[in-house]
């Protein structure tokens, strides 16, 4: 795990798998790997996505509930 001491690691658990399997030839999934990091608390927060339009809506219309348009 000589990988992830490192302060500039940016490793998510995606990653963390194909290196896994490449480097140490281990079968391991995924969703593991993903529960492993989350108990050695490894996990870094995920990016919030930036909206690259701002909703429009209609300048005529006037909305009650969702779902209308």
């Amino acid at each position: 795990m000589e990988f992830l001491s490192g302060e500039g690691s940016v490793y998510g658990y995606r990653k963390l798998t194909v290196l896994l399997r490449r480097r140490h030839e281990l079968v391991i999934n995924k969703k593991k790997v993903y529960r492993l990091c989350k108990h050695l608390e490894v996990l870094r927060p995920q990016r919030q996505l930036k909206l690259k339009h701002p909703r429009r809506f209609a300048n005529n219309r006037v909305l009650t509930t969702s779902n209308e348009l």
